[in-house]
C-alpha cells in the first residue's frame, strides 16, 4: 500500500487518476527545486509533473524538469512513490496523483524555464525541506538525504 500525503479523499468526490514523475536533483550540496507562481500563490515543489498518455516516466520527467527549471537531468534511481489527492486548477479537475519520485543529478541549464510561472531555485536540503509545498515531496527529499 502506497503512503498517502495530504488531506484524505472525500468519498463523494470524483477523482481522476493522474500519474506523475518527479525528481530530487542534488549537486554540490544543493537541491534544484521549482518555484511555481500562479499569480495568487507561490509554491516550492520538486520538479516534475504529469506523465502523458503513451509517455514513459523517465522521458516525462526529463521533459518536465526542462520545462520547469531549464535544466537537463540524469536520473540515477527510483526513490519511492506516494499518492495525494488534490484539485488541479490548471486542468479543472480533482486528481488522485500517483507520484513516482526519482533521485538524479541536474545537468546543464539549457535556457530559461519553458513553462510560464516557473523558475528553478537552488536550496540547501534543509531549506528545501522547510519550504516544499507538500509533505510527500518533503518525505522523498528526506529519504534521499538520509
Amino acid at each position: 500500500m502506497l503512503p498517502v500525503f495530504g488531506p484524505p479523499p472525500r468519498p463523494a468526490q470524483r477523482w481522476r487518476h493522474r500519474p506523475g514523475a518527479y525528481a530530487v536533483l542534488i549537486r554540490n550540496g544543493r537541491v534544484l527545486v521549482t518555484e511555481q507562481d500562479d499569480g495568487t500563490t507561490v509554491e516550492i515543489q520538486l520538479p516534475g509533473g504529469g506523465i502523458d498518455p503513451g509517455e514513459s516516466p523517465l522521458p516525462a520527467l526529463a521533459r518536465e524538469v526542462l520545462e520547469e527549471t531549464g535544466h537537463s537531468c540524469r536520473i540515477l534511481r527510483h526513490l519511492g512513490s506516494f499518492r495525494r489527492f488534490t484539485f488541479m486548477p490548471d486542468y479543472g479537475f480533482h486528481a488522485e496523483k500517483l507520484c513516482h519520485v526519482f533521485l538524479g543529478r541536474p545537468g546543464l541549464r539549457l535556457g530559461p524555464p519553458r513553462e510560464a510561472g516557473h523558475r528553478g531555485l537552488w536550496l540547501t536540503p534543509q531549506a528545501a525541506l522547510a519550504r516544499l509545498a507538500n509533505a510527500g515531496d518533503a518525505a522523498m527529499l528526506a529519504r534521499a538525504i538520509r
